[in-house]
């Protein structure tokens, strides 16, 4: 008899300083992923997507199970999470699993889940998601669940699941590839008819966001030493996640699981994997400098160079949490006259409308972004080309995902410095964002990219450099420097420097 499995997910990353909160109709309307979907549906509206689910689905279909789909939705980072909108989803996912245990007995269920929601009053939302679950599903139905490694991994969410499958990936290129080991974690604990032995470990220091990066070191080598350590001990899964150190509660920071057939396996990796931590503490630092400097230096590469000078604004970085808005890079490209250059993108339902309304070849006064601190950019702009922002994102991290960015306009501001504006925000990571209105990014001299470190699986490849500019914007450089109140007593930031 085929094994009878439920499948669905749910994500938001939180920054708990960050401007915006994040309503229900976030989930609605994703820029770059999948719409909130229940039942049926999601099959299709999953398929081909960059998503662990839609990597999970094949490797259950080949092993035979009935698959029973649930919910699955995402809100774009941002503040807490409404209460009510919270409520929402889960008594929605809650309901779902209520009927499909209606329906007949489950084997086990997979959630594709974040790992770093928070809402107003719940400060570890995946747990006490697992939780609701957990006492529905009793405890017999095994649950595992992928994370993306910037979850703030907590001892619930070890308790109510499982496994736990992170991806190994920042940028996150191996989403599907994370599905389908996360399906087949699933398919091993069914057929072991057990528990696996589970450890837990957090980490006492945060990493920086471009830190995290697993294309560079130090974080190559780290993931490198993780799975040399997961394959010393012979452990089911030896699961690292870095953490999203802009969530103010007592979890938030790096966390290691570790599920293994025996507790001793899984506490001899969990801990020899932490201590290799605890000694690069120190390798873990900021690389990014201040705007106007980033840009004069972004100025004097392009000079000499052949391919685009990438300038990162990590610290409006939408998919940390950021607006998608600030114009503090537009500023000093303006007043450093870096003729040419590109920005990608604003976020700005308003200028966007007023330029569809003035058509393509009209030149208006623009009061640019700046909604989400009060600074826009204030100029006179060239209106060169309208889209309706619907196009497929073809670059290594969300290729095959259906970007719906609402109306967009590329609009130039003298001295020549264009810019890609927006209805929705969402993280510059692929290059078709840019194609989608006639920018081919090979050919510009300096491209801004609102992103900290997702642009560079699709951008590295054709930059002559990477400048990450520390612009205004809420996703601090240094987090330790925001204003916690609820983080754990003792926790540091990367080279040992205590948490304000």
């Amino acid at each position: 008899m085929s094994l009878r499995l439920a499948i669905g997910g749910f994500q938001h990353e939180t920054h708990s300083f960050a401007p915006k909160a994040t309503v229900f109709s976030d989930f609605l309307h994703p820029a770059g992923f999948p719409p909130l979907t229940r039942g049926a549906a999601l099959m299709a509206e999953i398929a081909g997507t960059a998503t662990a689910l839609a990597g999970a689905i094949p490797v259950f279909e080949a092993d035979g199970a009935t698959l029973v789909p649930l919910l699955w939705c995402l809100g774009m980072p941002a503040g807490p999470i409404e209460d009510g909108a919270f409520e929402r989803i889960a008594a929605m996912l809650c309901a779902d699993v209520s009927d499909a245990l209606l329906a007949g007995p489950l084997d086990g269920v997979y959630l594709d889940l974040h790992g770093a929601a928070l809402t107003d009053s719940i400060p570890d939302a995946e747990g006490e998601l697992l939780l609701r679950l957990r006492r529905i599903l009793g405890p017999d139905v095994p649950v595992v669940i992928s994370l993306d490694p910037h979850a703030n991994l907590t001892a619930e969410m070890v308790a109510c699941s499982d496994g736990i499958a992170p991806y190994l990936t920042y940028p996150h290129v191996d989403k599907r590839e994370t599905g389908a080991r996360a399906a087949k974690l699933l398919l091993a604990r069914v057929a072991r008819g057990v528990p696996f032995a589970k450890a837990f470990r957090q980490l006492d220091y945060w990493f920086t966001l471009s830190g995290q990066c697993t294309m560079t070191e130090p974080m190559r080598s780290v993931m490198a030493e993780c799975a040399a350590i997961s394959a010393q001990f012979e452990v089911a899964e030896l699961g690292f996640c870095f953490g999203f150190p802009y969530a103010d509660f007592a979890d938030c920071g790096a966390a290691v699981s570790c599920h293994a057939d025996t507790q001793g396996q899984a506490d001899a990796a969990a801990d020899a994997f932490l201590a290799y931590l605890n000694a690069r503490e120190n390798d873990f630092r900021p690389d990014a400098i201040p705007g106007a400097a980033a840009v004069a230096e972004a100025l004097k590469t392009a000079k000499g160079a052949h391919r685009p000078v990438i300038l990162a604004d990590t610290q409006d970085n939408p998919g940390g949490g950021g607006h998608c808005d600030t114009t503090g890079l537009l500023a000093e490209l303006v007043g450093q006259g870096a003729q040419g250059a590109v920005i990608c993108l604003i976020n700005d339902a308003d200028s966007a409308r007023a330029c569809h309304a003035a058509g393509e070849g009209a030149t208006l006064q623009l009061d640019l972004g700046g909604k989400s601190d009060g600074v826009p950019f204030s100029g006179l702009a060239r209106v060169l080309k309208l889209g309706d922002g619907n196009f497929t994102l073809t670059g290594p991290m969300g290729h095959g995902n259906r970007a719906k960015l609402g109306a967009t306009a590329l609009v130039a501001f003298e001295p020549g410095i264009k810019v890609m504006i927006a209805s929705r925000k969402t993280q510059a990571y692929d290059q078709a964002i840019l194609r989608h209105l006639g920018v081919e990014p090979t050919e510009c001299p300096i491209i801004v990219l609102k992103s900290s470190v997702h642009f560079r699986a699709d951008y590295e490849p054709i930059a002559e450099r990477i400048i990450v500019a520390a612009s205004p914007g809420p996703v601090i450089v240094d987090p330790s420097t925001l204003p916690f109140r609820h983080v754990r007593p003792g926790i540091r930031k990367c080279a040992g420097r205590p948490v304000q």
